[in-house]
């Protein structure tokens, strides 16, 4: 049997005004909080980004390239600890996280189906040696690149990313900007 998911619908400004099952705000394109996980290593001066493509049963975006763990913190859970829930869920990993900034964004699928959320950036760091045991009810594959080849392969390609995928990846390089030593 399975529970029903909710996520928290939030204002403009993130602002909690409710909540609804996921699936009727996916349909309703209603604005609900989300997150999204970009787990980084750097070495010898190159910033490497763990990606993931979604399971080919995900109910949008089912098979895209995307950032390491993206979901929505259920009701009453703050956005660090649903991160670290939902981390350990899709990636078998626990990594230390900081949120680093956060967007707003709606797309719409081909399904009929939307994502309008006001995303959470959160980024973390991990040896690209240590190995990474992702959920294949949730994960398809993954793998390291290089950021400049993430953003060029994404920017090529936009039809093989998530929607939001660059938007997180330019908050982190605005993040970046303002702090030269956050990668």
């Amino acid at each position: 049997m399975n529970m029903k998911e909710y996520v928290v619908l939030v204002d403009e400004h993130d602002n909690e005004i409710g909540i609804e099952e996921k699936l009727v705000a996916h349909e309703k394109a209603l604005l609900h909080r989300a997150f999204s996980i970009y787990i980084l290593s750097v070495e010898n001066k190159v910033t490497y980004l763990l990606l993931q493509q979604r399971a080919l049963h995900k109910y949008h975006g089912a098979g895209l390239w995307t950032n390491t763990c993206c979901s929505h913190p259920r009701p009453n859970e703050s956005i660090l600890d649903a991160a670290a829930r939902r981390l350990q869920e899709e990636m078998d990993m626990h990594v230390s996280l900081k949120e680093i900034g956060v967007f707003t964004y709606l797309a719409d699928f081909p399904n009929g189906l939307y994502e309008h959320e006001i995303d959470h950036v959160l980024i973390g760091y991990q040896n690209r040696e240590t190995l990474v045991a992702p959920n294949p009810n949730e994960v398809m594959a993954t793998r390291w690149i290089a950021w400049d080849d993430a953003l060029q392969e994404a920017e090529q390609h936009p039809e093989a990313f998530t929607p939001w995928f660059l938007q997180g990846m330019d908050c982190i390089s605005s993040a970046r900007a303002r702090d030269p030593e956050l990668l």
